[in-house]
């Protein structure tokens, strides 16, 4: 069972710590326990229900009213507004709990009735994107475990694979070809696994590769292929060489195909392109190319 400091629920929730210690005091919305050195903490149910009510106050329910719910209310109240009809704080804040609660029917029941009413990319786009780039943030400061982290990356990555599966590509003489993979030692795959997708369903040809790919298996692959593209993105920092020495290789061992890079590494590192490489700084402009 994991343990949490007010800090914590701070950053999981959005509330701030001074108005959750006036919710536990005015209201006995949640109740800290104390260690032997009488430092407060909090277990996961606390977190499940703070999320829940914070959720419902940013929705205009008065925090003494949802004082006074039975747990049964409260979760109809919170599945009432988990919809559509808001793609900002609300999608956040459910797939936060879905994710906290290791629930994968209000996950799936999120998810899906996007899809419904914005499409497979847009969902992605204005829901999941936004989601992960929270779960980063709740990932680097310690307040999520892996195994909550494993389980949504899991039920996203599901989604992802469906999308792929159910795009149909019709062949063509003008059709492009792309391989897309991961380098050695990166484990990004869901954003590489969206690429596939986004490729895809604009009537492109895809290699997928998959993760953790070395040179010489990418020359493998290149022989069979001879791909128009490469396509790979680059966020760990590499052991061995630098993200500058890597992308001039591949430049040097496929000069016939046109290389694509993203990734927080290549960015940061200000790494110089060869002739035949194309840095993507963002996810719209390599949508803009593949359009």
């Amino acid at each position: 069972m994991a343990i949490y400091s007010i800090k914590d629920l701070e950053k999981l929730s959005g509330i701030k710590a001074h108005t959750i210690r006036i919710w536990e005091q005015r209201y006995k919305i949640i109740h800290p326990k104390r260690t032997q050195t009488n430092i407060r903490y909090y277990e996961d149910d606390d977190l499940k229900l703070l999320l829940n009510v914070a959720l419902l106050n940013r929705h205009g329910h008065k925090i003494s009213r949802i004082a006074q719910m039975e747990k049964n209310e409260l979760a109809e109240k919170v599945a009432e507004i988990s919809s559509v009809n808001d793609l900002s704080g609300t999608q956040l804040d459910a797939l936060t709990i879905s994710m906290i609660e290791m629930d994968e029917f209000k996950f799936e029941r999120i998810v899906t009735a996007n899809i419904a009413q914005i499409g497979f990319e847009r969902t992605m786009m204005e829901v999941i994107y936004p989601f992960l780039d929270k779960l980063s943030i709740l990932w680097l400061t310690g307040s999520i475990n892996p195994v909550q982290e494993n389980f949504i990356s899991y039920l996203i990555r599901q989604k992802i694979i469906s999308a792929i599966d159910h795009t149909i590509c019709a062949s063509s003489e003008e059709q492009r070809k792309f391989i897309i993979y991961l380098p050695e030692g990166e484990r990004q795959e869901l954003s590489i696994l969206f690429m596939h997708y986004l490729l895809k369903s604009r009537n492109n040809h895809v290699i997928y590769l998959g993760q953790d790919i070395s040179i010489q298996d990418l020359k493998d692959a290149f022989k069979i292929h001879a791909p128009d593209f490469i396509f790979t993105m680059i966020t760990e920092s590499f052991a061995k060489e630098s993200v500058q020495t890597y992308v001039e290789k591949l430049s040097g061992y496929f000069p016939s195909s046109r290389i694509l890079i993203s990734g927080y590494q290549v960015i940061a590192q200000g790494v110089q392109p060869p002739p035949n490489v194309q840095i993507l700084h963002s996810l719209e402009e390599a949508l803009a190319l593949v359009a």
